[in-house]
């Protein structure tokens, strides 16, 4: 054999390997290519999710950790942060159940066609990624019950499109950047845990916010303006906790939350709310923690308040930096367990306590809140105890609004000081 031939021979043989590896390589999907094949896959409904897998991550553009490197093959039930289950109308059918990418890093412009590509998807938690857009139309996933799509990049409107799932427990979109106002029929779905923390909404809280049997419920470090509604009371029999800090809130304190009886946490520090703490906050029975630092509150700290510290679960009492300017005797001993916390008031005889001239400021304007002394908790002879808030003239005027309060008194010039 001459060497030309024997140099020709060589050069046919190495592009025959290279093509026989290059046809046994995963092929992308819309190549034409015939592997994997629809019979390779389990059923129809796996074949149909390695679909919907394989365009997605087409659109990838951050995946620090080679996630996707996994979803390759055949088994997508075995590729990592997907899981598998049986739905009900098909028990012998394994297919895609629940997908969570928790912690995954990954980025890509866009969820739609990917959640909602799986029709028996009951779960997506997507917590830590960098994903944009916004939620996806998800109404044809007749099993979906848990959304998490906090910490991502996120933006626009509320997404009107979870409005429709009532079989919706658990919604977590906090730390995004959506804005705007939050729609009132969001609270008539029956959601354990509501977290909508962390992001641009503004507008005033729906009044309807207790017709939601909502456990936990955030609207934390938002721009939300407006009063507290009273009709939270209705949620007595459920709410656990409810953060509103970190907001615009005005208005007074309603003395409906002292309907909450199975409250643990309930913080509204850094606001604009005034007024007296109404003596309704002695029902609290199973409070833990309560926040009511850095707002326009005044008058007496309520002796039933401290007492929930001996006879209740109390830990916590944070009332800093208002206007308050007296205490009950209880309150006193909390001073030195530290579970109360009176620093930046108008409190005499007590150290880092405002200026008697910032003290006497404040409080040469009108007061419009009144004080309440109804504690819904206790037999009131003579007349039927409320139930809850109503809108049938019952006495006590809600929400008074505070415009004789000075508003330009932001909770950065109130930091309280040491003077006397």
């Amino acid at each position: 054999m001459s060497k030309q031939v024997f140099v020709i021979f060589l050069l046919i043989f190495a592009l025959l390997t290279r093509l026989d590896a290059q046809s046994n390589a995963p092929s992308p999907l819309g190549c034409g290519c015939s592997h994997p094949k629809p019979e390779d896959f389990i059923n129809t409904k796996q074949y149909l999710a390695y679909q919907v897998i394989q365009r997605f991550k087409l659109t990838i553009t951050q995946d620090p950790n080679n996630v996707t490197g996994t979803w390759v093959g055949d088994r997508p039930c075995t590729y990592k942060g997907f899981f598998c289950d049986t739905p009900p109308d098909s028990p012998n059918t394994p297919t895609i159940a629940s997908i969570d990418f928790n912690g995954f890093h990954l980025a890509a412009p866009s969820l739609d066609g990917f959640i909602n590509g799986f029709p028996d998807l009951a779960l997506f938690h997507a917590n830590s990624n960098n994903f944009s857009g916004t939620v996806p139309n998800l109404l044809s996933l007749q099993y979906f019950y848990e959304l998490d799509l906090s910490n991502n990049n996120l933006s626009g409107p509320f997404p009107v499109n979870v409005i429709p799932l009532t079989g919706l427990t658990f919604l977590d979109i906090r730390f995004n950047k959506f804005l705007g106002n939050v729609p009132s029929p969001i609270f008539m779905i029956s959601y354990e845990a509501l977290f909508l923390n962390n992001n641009f909404f503004d507008g005033q809280i729906p009044d309807d916010l207790g017709s939601s049997p909502v456990e936990y419920l955030t609207f934390a470090n938002n721009r939300f303006t407006g009063s507290i509604p009273p009709s939270i009371c209705n949620s007595s029999d459920t709410l656990l906790e409810v953060l509103f800090l970190n907001n615009q809130l005005s208005g007074c304190l309603p003395y409906e939350i002292g309907y909450l009886k199975s409250i643990t946490i309930f913080d509204v520090g850094g606001n604009h709310l005034t007024g007296p703490i109404p003596l309704s906050f002695g029902c609290l029975s199973n409070i833990q923690q309560l926040n009511l630092a850095q707002n326009y509150l005044y008058g007496k700290v309520p002796e039933v308040l401290c007492q929930l510290a001996k006879t209740g679960n109390l830990v916590n009492i944070s009332l800093s930096d208002n206007f308050f300017t007296s205490l009950g005797i209880t309150c006193w001993n909390l001073l030195h367990t530290n579970v109360l916390d009176v620093r930046g008031n108008c409190i005499p005889g007590l150290p880092n306590q405002r200026s008697l001239k910032e003290c006497a400021w404040f409080f040469a304007f009108p007061k419009t809140c009144p004080f309440v002394g109804y504690m819904p908790c206790e037999a009131h002879p003579g007349r039927q105890n409320k139930a809850c808030y109503s809108n049938d003239g019952w006495p006590w005027y809600h929400n008074h609004p505070s415009s004789s309060l000075p508003h330009y008194m932001g909770s950065n010039q109130l930091t309280g000081g040491n003077g006397n």
